[in-house]
């Protein structure tokens, strides 16, 4: 049975988790104060915390907490609440070791499938490390977790035209050993995209590492990449083996590496060229075989104009790019995307939901998705977390920020008709007036539509394409 200890000087809040999370499965303790906690973690050994981040304790927080067990229990993953959420904070607690970061006041499914979230990516990360040669010194803990060991990773292939370009692209560089620079938006999925290259290629058995340039540090970057020697700095209180070493054989993939500081790239462009790393605080160097994908959501050639980037490192990890469509461009794959995340979600929540509502529907595919696919799976989340068992799915579930945008009527003018056009034209204007007659007639519902018209829902957003019709 996986065990939690929960820290919070608020009684009912440690009642409130004990038996939420007592119902799932797990063996529950707390703790009312920090000092007590870290004495209790002395004497036996839990999965998960969670900690509130403002405690009573005199010189005890949650980001002690989280330093504490980074140090002395790097198997147990520590998750913060408060109730005074600030990004400043959050950043240094994701930094200081924490595997997620919760905002009061919360409701008890938003816990549980945090829990378990958490756990199961801990379990999966346990399984997925590689072992490393025995004559190599035993790695320091991470000060924060950039590393992330290679996940169960599910891509799902949609049907439109971009997705179906896409998939093409990855096949072909596959198979290479060409470094890949992957471009798209956030939340487009590009790791994922990362993972699918690994697992096509001749290195699927080999390590797959991801890094997440991001979180690094110009004192970081060189330790979590290329390792450190015991005593090479302030800190450093046992060697630790970079990722670089980890990778080897397989693929080591960096992710936001416009973020890097140029004495980072400047270090990552010699390891690449030469593939040889040399740990910080060590005179040997190391002699690797990976291969290198990276993702950026930044236009990394304006990052060379403006000289973020350096030029020659972009041309040396340029040798192939793919670039992943945001979701606007794929509303082709709506259908597939919105049903194979609900049979995911409703797996991971034990639980029948009922139908999408058409009106629902219609509301998903007309909203633009700045968030892209990762905005997409977590609104489906949230629609069959409060949908009940069987229950239909309604706009009613939806965030209140979404339904704005999503629910507001769409105003489309029909087109003029011009007698001196040709009667190819004047077929496309007849068909245009058409759709958006029966468009406005049941109120821009398109499978509405799209059966008052005889013709499949597919042949209707085509039409809508080819006909300039933005709903």
């Amino acid at each position: 049975m996986q065990s939690i200890l929960v820290i919070d000087d608020e009684i009912n809040i440690c009642t409130l988790l004990s038996t939420i999370l007592g119902k799932e499965g797990y063996h529950v303790e707390y703790s009312l104060s920090g000092a007590n906690a870290l004495k209790m973690m002395k004497e036996r050994s839990f999965d998960l915390v969670f900690c509130d981040y403002r405690l009573k304790d005199k010189e005890i927080d949650g980001s002690m907490i989280a330093r504490k067990v980074s140090e002395e229990h790097p198997s147990t993953s520590v998750i913060i609440m408060t109730g005074y959420p600030d990004v400043r904070i959050a950043i240094q607690l994701i930094k200081s070791g924490i595997s997620d970061y919760v905002s009061k006041p919360f409701n008890a499914g938003q816990l549980v499938l945090l829990a378990k979230k958490t756990l199961m990516r801990q379990q999966t990360a346990a399984a997925s490390t590689p072992s490393l040669p025995s004559n190599f010194p035993p790695a320091a803990p991470a000060p924060h977790p950039v590393v992330k060991k290679a996940p169960v990773n599910t891509f799902i292939y949609g049907d439109s035209r971009a997705s179906k370009d896409l998939h093409e692209q990855i096949r072909l560089i596959a198979s290479t050993d060409y470094s890949v620079i992957i471009m798209g938006e956030t939340g487009t999925g590009k790791e994922s995209v990362a993972h699918l290259i690994h697992s096509q290629s001749k290195r699927k058995d080999k390590p797959f590492i991801a890094i997440d340039c991001g979180c690094l540090s110009r004192e970081l970057g060189s330790s979590e990449l290329f390792g450190h020697e015991k005593g090479a700095f302030t800190g450093a209180i046992a060697a630790k083996t970079g990722a670089f070493v980890e990778a080897n054989g397989g693929t080591l993939f960096l992710d936001e590496i416009g973020n890097l500081t140029h004495d980072v790239q400047t270090t990552l462009l010699r390891a690449i060229q030469e593939r040889l790393v040399r740990a910080v605080g060590s005179t040997q160097e190391i002699r690797v075989d990976i291969r290198i994908i990276v993702a950026s959501n930044e236009d990394l050639q304006q990052n060379v104009l403006t000289g973020k980037f350096r030029e020659d490192l972009y041309y040396r990890l340029n040798e192939f790019t793919v670039n992943v469509p945001p979701l606007r461009e794929r509303q082709e794959d709506m259908p597939l995307f919105t049903q194979l995340f609900k049979q995911m979600v409703e797996q991971e929540l034990s639980k029948t939901c009922g139908d999408f509502q058409e009106e629902l529907l219609e509301a998903l595919y007309r909203y633009p998705w700045p968030g892209n696919i990762r905005e997409l799976k977590n609104v489906i989340r949230r629609l069959c977390l409060l949908a009940g068992s069987g229950e239909i799915i309604s706009c009613r579930h939806l965030p209140e920020e979404m339904q704005e945008k999503a629910l507001a009527p769409v105003a489309v003018q029909e087109a003029p008709f011009d007698h001196n056009v040709n009667l190819k034209e004047a077929s496309r204007l007849a068909e245009y007036n058409k759709i958006i007659s029966v468009l406005q007639k049941v109120r821009y519902n398109k499978s509405a539509a799209a059966r008052a018209m005889n013709i499949d829902r597919k042949t209707l957003y085509n039409k809508l394409q080819s006909l300039n019709i933005l709903l």
